[in-house]
């Protein structure tokens, strides 16, 4: 079946006000990026006529603003789901201007196929090439790619010319069978092949393939810093700790990382410490420290499901794929991130979190309990399974005015039962084995802010009674005084008591 070329307009016109949309891609890696736009331009076309138009959302996880970004502005989104990082989203969002259901990752494939969140009218695919029987090649990120193909009415492809062909082979598309009939997902290493190098279609399905060169909205980090630097070196060192207690194999166990400024500090200090020995990676979105790692022999072989790299980075992938072919595998991420898997291979999870409090429980979205940031992401996918779970963070935020340690958490992700280790600049709370008011010692002790200790020790010695020492009419004193004065080192806790 001959392939039809169409605009990024003309794509538009297959996309209809209620149709619940799907998009490739995970983070800016592998999203659509000039049809998003042309659905964006046609929706405040019809609002200018006074036609309702919006579309529901499907995504990997985060995408980039010419997705998230050009339909927030628009308004043309009904809803979204599972995770979002646009700045002009997260804005409509907290107004109430669209509907968001945060997700676990590892979920939202099975949940659609399951039938839980309605069909799939449209998929948006970016690839970097198709055949005439509809054998797809995704791009940097694979996201949901597999399911929403199979589910859905209409295909559009972007054929994205900034991505070369011969990436074919880096991919690993794999969907499970629903129960009653799934059986073991077979990944016994990282480095081990499951599924097929491309995403097969029924090519009656593709209404039109859509050329572009759009480079990636991959942004490079920013230069880390002292307090970036401390928790990536505690973190390292703590490792290399657990590996001389006997308590992690002398070969290692695969890493999973999560994304950021922290998680690069992470691997890079990993890296430089030679009582780590050289590593696997198998994670949800490989990041430039892996390929850096990767150049040098620290990292042997990384599994994800997208290349969230900066472009200076995917170009030095794509020039050299001879190299890299063979040590990297994209995976949908109901594969990359599940935690049957994450279980089996023995992970070290390392996630960052937003606000913990002093008992050990996880915030990782909500900003002061009501504001959402991005969302759970892969974190509790990973999390719950590992081997090891660890969060990181700085201990505070704007200057100090606030505190990442809080007596009780506004928002709770993580809770206590799954969380072992929180580590900051100042040191590290080991939580394994210890009950509430020993892993409140631990935190205040090893991760909080000089600050912030005095005013948290005297929190404890409230003389509330029960296993869990919480005094509910001051637990959120901290976040109350933020909203009075802008600033958590002026609480008093004789206002509460």
């Amino acid at each position: 079946m001959a392939l039809k070329f169409i605009t990024a307009e003309e794509a538009a016109t297959f996309v209809n006000h209620d149709d619940h949309v799907g998009f490739s891609g995970f983070t800016p890696a592998g999203c659509p990026k000039v049809v998003p736009v042309a659905i964006a331009n046609r929706a405040m076309e019809e609002h200018a006529k006074g036609n309702p138009f919006q579309i529901g959302m499907f995504t990997g996880a985060s995408t980039g603003d010419k997705l998230d970004g050009s339909l927030a502005r628009a308004n043309a989104i009904k809803f979204r789901t599972p995770y979002q990082s646009s700045k002009d989203l997260r804005a409509l969002l907290n107004a109430r201007g669209a509907q968001y259901f945060d997700m676990h990752l590892s979920e939202l494939a099975q949940s659609l196929r399951y039938g839980f969140l309605g069909k799939v009218d449209v998929a948006i695919i970016e690839a970097a090439d198709v055949t005439e029987d509809g054998e797809i090649i995704p791009t940097s990120g694979v996201g949901i790619t597999p399911t929403i193909c199979d589910m859905a009415d209409r295909i559009i492809i972007e054929l994205n010319k900034k991505h070369p062909k011969e990436i074919r082979g880096m991919h690993d598309i794999y969907q499970p069978a629903d129960p009653p009939y799934r059986r073991e997902i077979p990944v016994y290493t990282p480095s081990d092949r499951i599924g097929t190098p491309y995403v097969k279609v029924d090519p009656k399905k593709i209404v039109g393939v859509v050329l572009t060169d759009e480079p990636n909205e991959g942004g490079a980090f920013t230069p880390l810093d002292d307090v970036t630097m401390a928790i990536g070196r505690n973190v390292a060192d703590f490792l290399v700790s657990e590996m001389r207690a006997g308590r992690l194999p002398e070969g290692f166990v695969p890493l999973q990382s999560g994304v950021g400024n922290v998680a690069n500090a992470v691997l890079g200090c990993m890296g430089e410490n030679k009582d780590i020995p050289a590593f696997n990676v198998y994670t949800e979105v490989i990041q430039d420290a892996v390929i850096a790692l990767m150049k040098q022999g620290r990292v042997k072989f990384a599994s994800g499901c997208s290349l969230s790299v900066s472009n200076e980075v995917i170009e030095d992938i794509y020039n050299n794929l001879d190299f890299f072919k063979d040590k990297i595998l994209l995976r949908p991420q109901e594969i990359s991130n599940n935690p049957e898997v994450a279980r089996r291979l023995g992970l070290v999870a390392i996630n960052t979190a937003l606000e913990a409090d002093i008992f050990g429980n996880i915030n990782s979205t909500h900003v002061s309990g009501t504001r959402m940031m991005n969302g759970i992401g892969g974190s509790g996918d990973f999390t719950r399974s590992a081997m090891l779970s660890i969060f990181t963070t700085p201990s505070t935020a704007k200057d100090g005015k606030i505190s990442a340690f809080v007596p009780m958490v506004s928002h709770m992700d993580h809770s206590e039962h799954s969380v072992k280790v929180i580590i900051t600049e100042y040191g590290v709370a080991d939580l394994r084995g210890k009950s509430p008011i020993q892993r409140a010692r631990a935190i205040i002790d090893n991760c909080v802010h000089p600050d912030y200790k005095p005013l948290l020790n005297e929190y404890l010695e409230m003389d509330i009674k029960g296993h869990t020492p919480q005094n509910l009419k001051c637990c959120f004193a901290f976040h109350e005084e933020l909203a009075a004065s802008g600033d958590m080192r002026n609480t008093d806790w004789s206002k509460c008591k």
